[in-house]
C-alpha cells in the first residue's frame, strides 16, 4: 500500500524500514549537526567516462563522511531518558567516528567496538571526538558480542551502522540534497556495504524520481551484495579481502528488501579499478578520497557498466562520494606496487 508525501507523490512504503517521510523527518532533524556537501563536476573526468558526472563529495562532512547523517538522526531521535546512559555502536570506523561526534553533539557518552584491522586515521577520529575505544577482533562475530556485552553492561543504546530506520533514513538525506541540487540526475551509484547508504539513497531517490536508475558499486573482494542479489537470499562471505575498508559488511535484514527490489543492478570492480578512481579524485577532482568513496568513480569508469544497456540510458550521473579518511600509508603503499 503507498502513501502520499508532501508533493503529492506517491510512494511505496510497505514492507520497507524507511519511507520518504522518515527520511524528510530525517533532514529536519539533522540539519543543525550535518554540512549540506557540494557537488562538484569536472569536465577532464566527463570526458573519460563519456557521461556527465556529478559528485555528490560526502567527503567534506562533518567527521569525512556521509555516516554522521545516520549517526545524528538515531542519537537526537532518543528521549532524554534513552540517551542519558549513553549509546554503544561497532564499526571499521567512518560510523564509528560519527557516533562519537553525534554523541558528543548531544551530551551523552559513546562506547565504540573497534576491530584491531582497523585504519589508524578512523580510529583517531573517534579519540578525538571523546569516544570510548573498546577493541575487538577483525570478525563480526567478536564486533557484535563485545557490544552487546558493553549494551548489558551501560545500558547504553545501540546505533547500528546500517540495519536500522533512523540509520537508513539519515543517510537518505543525501540523496533529498543530490536531487534538490541536480533535479535532472537520471542515475545515482552508490557503494554498498552493509546496505544502508544505498537502501536510504534508493528509497528517497525512487519516491522522488521513481524512474531513477541505482546502482551499487562493490568491491570484488566483498561481492557478498552482488552474490546476494543473483542468488535472491542474503550470502555472507566468509572472509573479504579488499582495500576498500569501509566496504566489508553484509546486508541486515532491513537493507536487503531494498536492495533486492529497489537497486537496479551491482557493478562489481577489483582493487586496481579503485585505486585509479582514487587516483583520479586526486589529480583531477582535487579531492581526497577512501577506497570506499572512489568506489563510484571506479564503477561509471568500468568495462561492465559501459557494456550494459544501463550506460547507454544514462546521461547524468551522480556519484556518492562517501567518504575522505583515507589511511595515506596504505595509499602510498598502494601506489608503489
Amino acid at each position: 500500500m503507498g502513501s502520499r508525501d508532501d508533493d503529492g507523490q506517491s510512494t511505496e512504503v510497505q514492507g520497507y524500514a524507511a519511507d520518504i517521510n522518515s527520511i524528510r523527518e530525517a533532514q529536519a532533524r539533522i540539519a543543525p549537526y550535518v554540512h549540506k556537501t557540494p557537488v562538484l563536476t569536472s569536465t577532464s573526468i566527463d570526458a573519460v567516462a563519456g557521461k556527465q558526472l556529478f559528485f555528490k563529495c560526502e567527503c567534506f562532512q562533518k567527521a569525512g563522511a556521509f555516516k554522521i547523517r545516520g549517526a545524528s538522526n538515531s542519537i537526537f531521535a532518543l528521549d532524554d531518558d534513552q540517551a542519558s546512559k549513553g549509546v554503544v555502536t561497532h564499526s571499521s570506523g567512518n560510523h564509528a567516528a560519527a557516533v562519537a561526534l553525534a554523541a558528543k553533539l548531544r551530551g551523552i557518552p559513546a562506547y565504540i567496538v573497534i576491530p584491531k584491522n582497523a585504519p589508524a586515521c578512523k580510529v583517531e577520529n573517534v579519540k578525538r571526538y571523546g569516544g570510548h575505544v573498546i577493541w575487538s577482533d577483525a570478525n563480526m562475530e567478536s564486533r557484535e558480542s563485545i557490544a552487546k556485552r558493553v549494551q548489558e553492561e551501560t545500558g547504553a543504546v545501540l546505533i547500528h551502522p546500517f540495519n536500522d530506520k533512523y540509520t537508513i533514513s539519515g543517510q537518505g538525506t543525501v540523496s533529498l540534497e543530490l536531487l534538490e541540487q541536480v533535479p535532472e540526475i537520471d542515475t545515482i551509484i552508490v557503494p554498498i556495504s552493509g546496505g544502508g547508504l544505498i537502501s536510504g539513497v534508493a528509497l528517497a531517490a525512487k519516491a522522488i524520481n521513481p524512474s531513477i536508475r541505482i546502482l551499487a558499486a562493490e568491491p570484488k573482494g566483498a561481492d557478498d551484495s552482488a552474490q546476494s542479489k543473483a542468488a535472491g537470499r542474503i550470502i555472507k562471505l566468509a572472509t573479504t579481502d579488499t582495500i576498500a575498508d569501509g566496504l566489508r559488511a553484509f546486508l541486515g535484514d532491513l537493507t536487503w528488501p531494498v536492495v533486492r527490489d529497489l537497486v537496479d543492478d551491482i557493478i562489481v570492480v577489483d582493487d586496481n579499478a579503485i585505486v585509479e578512481a582514487m587516483k583520479m579524485c586526486y589529480e583531477t577532482l582535487k579531492v581526497a578520497v577512501e577506497p570506499s568513496g572512489a568506489i563510484g568513480l571506479a564503477a561509471a569508469l568500468s568495462d561492465k557498466f559501459k557494456q550494459s544497456s544501463a550506460w547507454h540510458e544514462s546521461s547524468k550521473i551522480g556519484i556518492i562520494v562517501s567518504g575522505g579518511n583515507v589511511d595515506l600509508r596504505v595509499l602510498w603503499d598502494s601506489l608503489s606496487k
